[in-house]
């Protein structure tokens, strides 16, 4: 996966999550496709996709995370 095809995905999660779960969606995201976007700049990644850039705190903590949690359903 390359950043644009990334950032595509995370503003797909973002714009179409539930009302008041956009953030816990970023998340997910981060914890879905950590092992695709670890060797990506998520600053980048972040910027690409439009949402905005305070956001890039999110996505590295869904990084962090994914190395404890697994998906329960297919985001």
């Amino acid at each position: 996966m390359d950043i644009k095809q990334a950032a595509e995905q995370l503003k797909d999660m973002y714009n179409n999550a539930p009302d008041r779960e956009a953030v816990t969606f970023i998340h997910l995201f981060g914890i879905k496709y950590a092992k695709e976007i670890i060797s990506l700049s998520v600053p980048e990644l972040v910027k690409e996709s439009g949402i905005r850039q305070s956001y890039t705190t999110e996505v590295y903590k869904g990084i962090r995370l994914a190395k404890y949690v697994n998906l329960k359903i297919d985001l």
